[in-house]
């Protein structure tokens, strides 16, 4: 299994309730986080085990598309997003701890390609760094967002 995996962090001077209400609000998603363009809600409600959402994010100055699921929610410490895209399983997965300033938010990035062929081995070989350098760079810009609507939430 080829896979890859990447750990952001981010204090917000925010209490982790607030911070849990701007990083799971699927509504105000475009609205809190500037690299998302629409959220169409596909099933559930809040953010429960098996809420299932279709995210579009302008990525490279063209909009994709990415199908969400959440597989485990714990309010307002824990919360794991799965999805799975031509092949490749991805997995955020958010935890808040509570700290003198306020919050530590951190997100774990994993992807994986269950069975890759040589072409995909190779391409992620040479590539990959590229793809992690600009996926930390989004989820880094993703928990800015949050954390500035956390904390003007206060």
């Amino acid at each position: 299994m080829a896979g890859r995996e990447l750990t952001v962090k981010r204090v917000v001077h925010a209490p982790p309730k607030r911070v849990w209400a701007a990083l799971t609000d699927l509504d105000a998603a475009p609205e809190i986080m500037r690299g998302v363009t629409g959220v169409e809600v596909l099933q559930g409600a809040g953010y429960a085990k098996g809420t299932r959402w279709r995210e579009t994010r302008r990525v490279f100055g063209k909009e994709e598309t990415q199908t969400y699921q959440v597989a485990e929610s714990r309010a307002p410490r824990r919360a794991l997003i799965t999805s799975r895209s031509a092949g490749v399983d991805y997995r955020k997965d958010y935890t808040l701890e509570k700290t003198e300033e306020g919050s530590l938010l951190t997100v774990c990035f994993g992807a994986s390609h269950p069975d890759p062929n040589l072409l995909q081995r190779l391409t992620a070989t040479l590539f990959g760094h590229v793809g992690a350098a600009v996926t930390t760079r989004q989820l880094a810009q993703d928990l800015a967002d949050v954390a500035a609507r956390a904390e003007q939430d206060g």
